[in-house]
């Protein structure tokens, strides 16, 4: 998502690397870097061009301090850090806007909310995953179904109602007006405190379709007009957008199929064009994938800077902050298992895209190699990969380094090739280690940076990354840390040991924590892993042999 965007972003930056102070000459090249991955992105021209106007004003004559104070602290600031801080601030002010999301009918009064847009937009599912995020706010919603153009629509609506729990109305060979109109009654009936109206669109704007919309309006004076939008569309979005507002007066736009956009021009013109804020963000198929849109969050990402608080929000939903800890504690003993890592992986699916993940977590995006596609695909694979293993290969994975035939049946049973089983085992091992070796006591990476002796536990790592002294952290930590301390560090880093999700193909090796060594061995124990390793090669020959 936004690949054009941060591009460009990220060019402009590079260009200004090493230098103290932004001026004419200097700035107009990092221009012209966003400048077209603006363009590229489908941003419309005239808010290029605004933008563009705000950020030279903003920055010309900057003198950078090279060094500022944060937290009683330090810091190295620079030219492109500075040019990154006033884009972040002007992109915010872009795309944000005064007052809550959702306009609530006053205390005993049903909220009305309209929802329009052109067809194929999305506007029946995006209902459906709006009466959900309401009833999580503790809402009883019902559903209109007031689609009366397009086959199935009605049907659709119905499915989607049931899977949710939420009452649908309509009325079989009624106009979409009749149907609008009698909802109030039928919604007083059963109680429901927010009614959502499902109504028609067209393949292009008409003057049918925007009577209808009109007489539908005048009849139930809705609280809120959501446009939906797809986000797919590009420069037509915010024509669209523009048409809808002029005719209806929308009070909030909602994009959809924005995480499968790498443009997201969408997602900065609608508001500066129309005036109306995106107020909702659809960023997934299923029914719990609508988010409230956040300018800063959205700034944050295109400018590679991450999305704490989404981040946050995504872990809040699905973690249990207990059994967090309790893994968190197990990982820094080494007492982790394939077993602990099989809820983890299943943890991450719940959360969503893993490539929206990872361009939530600060500073994580821009390692990603341009290009690098993150296949959700391979969480499937590696959890089949351990569903394929007994008991004791799960509590014991290095079963599977004394004895290599294992990993063939392994490989045979999830369908995946034997190198992939060894791999994982491999990285696997290795965070294992790490992880011991981070918290083992008075000998663990940890207790060698000043205010970290004696980390033990995940509930001394969360007090560490809110007191800022986390290592490899950002300035003052994530605010609030992060829930459960974040078992794994960040679960769903593939490919990092020592962090989650090992083996995902494209992802760098982040290898050992700088600063950090491995925990010191017994000569009992250098002993034990010599003779593993004999054994080992032993192993390997004689398959070669079989071969």
């Amino acid at each position: 998502m936004f690949d054009a965007l941060k591009r460009g972003f990220r060019e402009a930056q590079n260009r200004l690397a090493g230098l103290t102070e932004l001026d004419e000459k200097n700035i107009k090249i990092a221009l012209r870097e966003v400048r077209l991955s603006l363009l590229e992105a489908d941003v419309e021209l005239g808010v290029v061009k605004r933008f563009l106007a705000r950020v030279e004003e903003a920055a010309l004559g900057t003198t950078v301090q090279v060094a500022v104070k944060h937290q009683g602290e330090k810091l190295q600031v620079s030219a492109a850090d500075q040019f990154v801080k006033i884009c972040h601030d002007e992109l915010i002010a872009m795309m944000s806007h005064d007052g809550d999301a959702v306009n609530y009918a006053p205390e005993g009064q049903r909220t009305r909310i309209m929802m329009v847009g052109l067809q194929g937009a999305g506007k029946t599912t995006t209902s459906a995953k709006l009466a959900s995020l309401m009833q999580r706010e503790g809402k009883k919603p019902m559903l209109v179904a007031a689609d009366m153009q397009r086959p199935a629509a009605v049907e659709q609506l119905q499915v989607l109602g049931e899977q949710l729990g939420a009452p649908v109305f309509n009325i079989s060979g009624e106009t979409p007006l009749n149907i609008a109109k009698a909802a109030d009654a039928e919604a007083k009936k059963l109680g429901c405190d927010v009614i959502i109206y499902d109504t028609a669109g067209r393949l292009a704007i008409d003057e049918e379709l925007m009577a209808e919309l009109k007489d539908i309006k005048s009849a139930v004076s809705p609280d809120n007009i959501y446009l939906v939008i797809d986000a797919m569309i590009g420069q037509d979005a915010v024509k669209t957008a523009a048409s809808f507002n002029e005719r209806l007066g929308i009070t909030g736009a909602i994009l959809t199929k924005l995480d499968g956009d790498a443009r997201g021009g969408a997602a900065l013109s609608v508001k500066e064009v129309t005036g109306a804020p995106l107020v909702f963000a659809g960023m997934g198929e299923t029914l719990d994938k609508l988010e409230e849109f956040r300018p800063e969050g959205m700034a944050g990402r295109v400018l590679g800077m991450g999305d704490v608080v989404g981040l946050m929000k995504d872990f809040e939903g699905v973690i249990d902050e207990k059994k967090a800890e309790e893994d968190a504690a197990r990982m820094l003993s080494g007492q982790f298992t394939l077993d602990d890592f099989l809820q983890q992986i299943r943890t991450i699916k719940q959360m969503g895209s893993l490539k929206d993940l990872v361009e939530k977590m600060p500073g994580v995006s821009g390692m990603i190699p341009p290009g690098t596609d993150l296949d959700d695909g391979e969480l499937g694979r590696i959890e089949a990969m351990i569903q394929s293993m007994t008991r004791l290969e799960k509590q014991d994975p290095n079963a599977l380094v004394r004895e290599p035939s294992r990993a063939e049946r392994i490989a045979m049973g999830s369908g995946t090739p034997v190198k992939a089983v060894n791999e994982l085992v491999q990285k696997f091992l290795f965070m294992q280690q790490m992880m011991s070796s981070m918290g083992g006591g008075d000998g663990g990476m940890l207790s060698k940076i000043p205010g970290m002796g004696g980390l033990a536990t995940a509930r001394n790592m969360r007090r560490a990354m809110k007191s800022g002294k986390f290592p490899g952290g950002m300035p003052g930590g994530m605010p609030g840390g992060m829930p459960g301390g974040m078992p794994g560090g960040m679960p769903g880093m593939p490919g990092m040991p020592g962090m989650g999700m090992p083996g995902i193909p494209g992802m760098p090796d982040a290898g050992p924590a700088p600063g950090g060594r491995m925990k010191a061995l017994s000569r009992s124990q250098k002993n034990s892993r010599k003779s593993s390793r004999k054994a080992e090669r032993a192993a390997r020959k004689k398959s070669r042999g079989k071969k």
